[in-house]
């Protein structure tokens, strides 16, 4: 007997419940099947330390609660409408010339079952190859998109416009001139004109419906100086107070991270505004967390970390303080703390300019769980390039970077720049385009 065909039935991978634990639920009023072997899978991840082990530990408990509610192979139906089942077989006669011991190659038979059977079957996973084998055995195979973004039309923060040469005026005159158009908080618009060839910057303000000029820094930002507009907006939001969320977003080379230690020197060491700063980056690159490595925290770390290192190096190098001569010495002053993002689920982290570099290698619950540790008088800055991700799950568009700039753009205390232009050299801007 065919299932009725208008019902949708979601076979899920194992990489969609390390995505996101509670993924099912985001499928409403259809089928949800979870293949036996992915639950065997979450089994194998769930004495990971990493986020993958925590995700396949969420995961399970999560799919626990559901089966204490009724039979789970038969059929539990759910808060959003839809029925969770998890299938513990497949038809052994599939004419389908797949490896059958590999976990894999069994869930997605178990997904062609499911069609031979007359169901109208979705397979959904976050892995590109297995996607194209659904596809090749003739089923249909879909990305988990609940929070993927068009990476295309992604908010970059700022705008251009023409005004006449009055309101370029009045803007230098009285910083802050009237904008009809209605834009997002903290939105930068560069102002172009007819007899002035350097435009002026300036950054709406919804609060009276203005524009409120954004002038040149005068000296530098801990040695630092901003070579172009965009580097000047990056700097604006960096260095105010008001604004407890900032991300940058750029290729290699943009200044995206140098940008953001500066000012974050600048807002402990110069100023007090928050009591030191905290800097992390993903231990991505071998796929292992850093406890396997020998060596103390500080040790294990500094390997992660020793492109922080040379940006920091390069600013001591460059602004010089009697007190701060090494990186060794700001970090024995409390002045900045090295932290592995592993590390910082749990706590609670007020007073604090927290940088997180390479953001794009984060999924969103990652981000959110950083985000959310955020406490009083905290500024969060994110950095990345959501063009160079290591993570195999994540792309442009599902990155934890980008879909923060899409759910935040707009909000009071967010602010938003992307870096386009590259002035770490010729060469390094040729391969970050060329390459």
């Amino acid at each position: 007997m065919k299932s009725d065909f208008r019902v949708k039935t979601f076979v899920i991978d194992t990489n969609v419940f390390i995505h996101r634990p509670d993924a099912i639920l985001s499928f409403k009023d259809n089928e949800v099947v979870v293949p036996l072997w992915v639950l065997e899978e979450l089994d194998n991840l769930k004495t990971y330390s990493d986020e993958r082990g925590r995700n396949a530990r969420h995961a399970i408990r999560f799919l626990d609660g559901l089966a204490k509610q009724g039979d789970i192979h038969n059929g539990v139906k759910m808060e959003n409408g839809s029925t969770l089942k998890v299938l513990l077989d497949y038809d052994h006669d599939l004419h389908v010339d797949l490896l059958r011991d590999k976990p894999d190659n069994k869930i997605l038979l178990t997904a062609l079952t499911l069609q031979k059977r007359g169901h109208r079957v979705f397979f959904v996973s976050k892995d590109i190859n297995a996607r194209v084998k659904a596809t090749a055995i003739g089923l249909k195979a879909v990305d988990y998109e609940k929070q993927k973004v068009n990476i295309k039309d992604l908010y970059k923060g700022y705008r251009s416009a023409d005004i006449s040469v009055d309101s370029y005026q009045e803007l230098q005159r009285m910083e802050s001139i009237p904008w009809n158009e209605e834009l997002r908080p903290r939105e930068f618009v560069i102002l172009h004109n007819t007899e002035h060839k350097e435009p002026s910057l300036a950054r709406y303000n919804p609060e009276g419906r203005r524009l409120d000029a954004v002038f040149p820094i005068p000296g530098s930002i801990s040695g630092i100086r901003p070579l172009n507009i965009e580097q000047r907006m990056a700097f604006d939001l960096l260095l105010d107070d008001s604004v407890s969320l900032v991300t940058l977003m750029g290729k290699a080379g943009t200044g995206k991270t140098l940008l953001a230690l500066a000012a974050g020197l600048k807002k402990v060491s110069d100023e007090g505004a928050y009591s030191r700063m905290l800097v992390s980056r993903p231990v991505i690159p071998l796929g292992k967390d850093i406890g396997y490595l020998p060596g103390a925290k500080e040790e294990k770390l500094s390997h992660w970390m020793q492109p922080l290192f040379d940006n920091l190096e390069y600013i001591l190098s460059v602004h010089k303080r009697p007190n701060l001569k090494s990186i060794e010495s700001i970090i024995s002053n409390n002045m900045v703390e090295i932290e592995a993002i592993t590390y910082i689920r749990g706590r609670s982290l007020p007073n604090l300019f927290i940088i997180i570099d390479e953001a794009q290698n984060l999924s969103p619950h990652e981000i959110k769980t950083i985000v959310s540790r955020a406490g009083e008088n905290t500024k969060v800055v994110l950095t990345g390039d959501p063009y160079q991700i290591d993570s195999p799950y994540l792309d442009s568009n599902s990155n934890g970077l980008s879909y923060l700039v899409e759910a935040f753009k707009g909000q009071p205390v967010y602010g938003h720049v992307v870096l386009e232009h590259s002035e770490r050299s010729k060469l390094a801007e040729l391969a970050a385009e060329l390459l």
